[in-house]
């Protein structure tokens, strides 16, 4: 069957609902894209047991923030290098490493921030797979799961999250397009000590202890329907940190895929016991918040208007709320960019971007403020073999 969307869709493949680069699942298809080993070396890619990629991004980056001066400074915005392959009908498997982060191992899970995802599957038969391993999460959202080199600025709601964590899930296929995963997965990655340091205690005194199973419980729907027209990701769960407190969240994202304009919509909410965002807490200092509502909502749309062009524009609005204040902050998330793909053959692209960001607070004294900044660079997914 023809591809439906040309390589300038492919900006958009965070809105199918799985392994298209994304951040969940152990596979899936990167396009039909030559590594660099077939156009180089001449060498026929035989197999699949075997595809390394390197995700990088770079640009010069122009910045202000209320009160201040313009700076600017060219930076690596990404740098991910990533193996993944199958074996035979059942074995897939999927690394994915920062290397330009730490390499600290976490006192709790023994993996480095660095590493993003390193997990195996093994598919039952074409109803049921299991995975285990670090994995980032099975929340809904397009946002959530789109691969982070794509993504010029986060919703705070993501940005806050530690969401790559070790686990299993379990991935039902119940019917075609249809994917119904549960997930089990430490809620954090060090020690409960190193997360909240020692001594911690909430708002109002009460002194934190650590949970004897901090773990996290969800279950997420992706639904892919009318030949790919409308795209699902949704998930509820929840997840314990501290004893006595029980944080829910809900993540709810659909898009709309026609030939040349995606657009999808999510909606994310989080009721938590004890501030695991720490938004809140950051903003009220004076130990960690509790009872803390969470809510936000990011819109995204790309438009292929010409043969090699892409227009991007997103917006977010995020609320934080507490028991005592209400609703005291928000925030507003505006970004454009023109990107531009010279080649049909690769994932690489030339972007132009502006982000804004502004912050509203009230029933506290922080004054209000915004951000600017403007990006000129490149994107480049490499398919080294």
């Amino acid at each position: 069957m023809k591809k439906l969307l040309s390589i300038f869709a492919f900006a958009a493949l965070s809105l199918t609902a799985f392994g298209q680069g994304g951040n969940t699942g152990t596979g899936g298809n990167d396009g039909d894209y030559k590594s660099l080993s077939e156009r180089v070396l001449n060498l026929e890619k035989k197999t699949e047991a075997f595809n390394v990629y390197l995700n990088y991004a770079a640009s010069y980056q122009m910045g202000k923030t209320t009160g201040g001066d313009w700076n600017s400074a060219f930076r690596a915005k990404q740098l991910r290098l990533e193996i993944k392959g199958q074996f035979g009908e059942h074995l897939t498997y999927r690394l994915r490493h920062r290397l330009n982060k730490s390499n600290a191992a976490m006192s709790e899970e023994n993996f480095a921030k660095a590493t993003d995802i390193m997990m195996m599957g093994w598919k039952f038969n074409d109803y049921v797979t299991l995975m285990g391993g670090k994995m980032c999460q099975f929340w809904g959202g397009f946002e959530f799961d789109e691969n982070p080199m794509y993504i010029y600025q986060y919703s705070d709601f993501i940005d806050c999250m530690d969401n790559f964590l070790p686990g299993v899930a379990l991935a039902f296929y119940p019917a075609k397009g249809h994917e119904i995963v549960l997930n089990v997965t430490n809620s954090y990655s060090g020690k409960f000590i190193d997360e909240y340091g020692a001594g911690a205690v909430t708002a109002d005194g009460k002194l934190l202890k650590a949970s004897n199973h901090p773990l996290s419980y969800l279950i997420n729907w992706n639904g892919n329907m009318f030949d790919g027209l409308i795209s699902t990701r949704w998930a509820t769960g929840i997840y314990n940190q501290a004893k006595g407190y029980t944080d829910k969240m809900v993540t709810l994202g659909q898009s709309l895929n026609l030939p040349k304009f995606q657009i999808y919509f999510d909606y994310m909410g989080a009721w938590e016991g004890l501030d695991r965002l720490k938004i809140a807490t950051a903003e009220l200092g004076g130990g960690y918040q509790t009872d803390v509502r969470y809510q936000t909502f990011v819109a995204k749309a790309n438009w292929q208007f010409a043969e090699g062009f892409n227009l991007m524009a997103k917006g977010m609005y995020e609320t934080t709320h507490t028991k005592d204040l209400g609703t005291f902050r928000k925030s507003y998330g505006y970004i454009g960019a023109l990107e531009y793909y010279p080649l049909k053959d690769q994932d690489l692209r030339f972007f132009l971007a502006y982000v804004g960001r502004k912050f509203k607070y009230s029933r506290i004294n922080t004054p209000d403020y915004n951000t600017n900044r403007i990006e000129l660079g490149f994107m480049f997914r490499i398919k080294a073999y």
